[in-house]
């Protein structure tokens, strides 16, 4: 009797899968190494063969926490990385007078080199001087330098000081002769001129959260200065998404956080968690995104996972959009 017709007359078990096999050897309640990288394995390959879907209009959003350390830069540059590998259209802003995204996604960026500290100021404008990341030639970059840290005090008298960065933005999209799927903006660790600029130049406000009761806190605060956003300068403007950052899901304080936050916020906050993994912070030290620096590792995964969320869910925010502008 061949090995087929024995199985199918149940005189052999079928063949186990690798999870299976090594849950069996090594056992445990808890998810031993083995599985850990199995179930790794199998989220990569469910995502090498999802087609995210585009927006049916380019959505701007800013990535914004005046809290600093909670993985902000991280977050933009690693959303627009993976939205960039799937095949769409970005354009990262720059606004931290740090210019890590910009160091993150590759692009040169010293003191004195066109930034957008020159777009703010009127001297150069975004399609003169965006560049293209080199690993990724759908991403470009509107870089910054520590120059920037002077525009708040400089533009601080201009009558339209709020509306700088909309103007240039507004402005190079109508004239791009590249449609963008994505514009998104890294907002420096405060709730400054910068930011106020930023949040008057999007639609949508992205805002990841590390795993710590610190970070709550400090949400409040950021809702609030949204509201005053939404009622003085852009009425438009949307929360659309949360990301739970940093997250360790050994520790119940990190599954408390996001609970926590996803009670508070059940529709925008993401399903998926960024981990803390070493990966993710080597990545920028060799002026690359983790999806770059090495796409199988797992908070590469984590952030095709969470970007591919985003992609998903761009009819609702944009559906949301136009009943703030009473377009529906």
């Amino acid at each position: 009797m061949s090995t087929a017709d024995a199985r199918s007359a149940g005189m052999m078990p079928e063949p186990e899968s690798v999870t299976q096999t090594i849950e069996r050897i090594f056992g445990g309640s808890e998810p031993s190494l083995g599985v850990q990288v199995a179930q790794e394995r199998a989220r990569y390959a469910a995502l090498e063969g999802v087609e995210f879907p585009k927006p049916s209009q380019t959505r701007l959003i800013a990535v914004a926490n005046q809290k600093g350390g909670v993985g902000k830069t991280t977050t933009t540059v690693n959303i627009a990385a993976a939205l960039a590998l799937a095949g769409a259209r970005i354009l990262v802003i720059d606004m931290d007078p740090q210019g890590n995204a910009s160091t993150a996604l590759g692009i040169e960026h010293g003191s004195g080199m066109p930034s957008v500290y020159d777009v703010l100021e009127g001297r150069a404008t975004i399609a003169g001087i965006k560049q293209t990341c080199p690993d990724f030639p759908t991403l470009d970059v509107v870089p910054s330098s520590i120059d920037l840290s002077g525009a708040e005090l400089e533009v601080a008298d201009s009558p339209n000081r709020n509306g700088l960065l909309r103007d240039a933005v507004n402005t190079f999209l109508a004239s791009s002769p590249d449609h963008y799927d994505y514009v998104f903006i890294d907002c420096p660790p405060s709730l400054g001129l910068l930011v106020i600029n930023s949040m008057c130049a999007v639609n949508e406000m992205l805002i990841p959260i590390q795993a710590e009761y610190y970070a709550l806190e400090g949400l409040g605060q950021l809702i609030n200065t949204i509201g005053l956003i939404q009622k003085h300068y852009n009425p438009t403007l949307l929360v659309s998404t949360m990301l739970v950052t940093m997250f360790d899901r050994r520790t119940l304080l990190s599954r408390e956080v996001y609970d926590e936050v996803k009670r508070h916020y059940p529709s925008i906050v993401l399903n998926t968690t960024i981990p803390r993994t070493v990966k993710i912070s080597e990545a920028p030290s060799f002026s690359q995104s983790v999806i770059a620096y090495d796409r199988r590792c797992l908070g590469s995964t984590a952030y095709r996972e969470a970007a591919l969320e985003i992609a998903k869910r761009s009819p609702q925010a944009l559906e949301a959009i136009a009943i703030k502008r009473g377009e529906h």
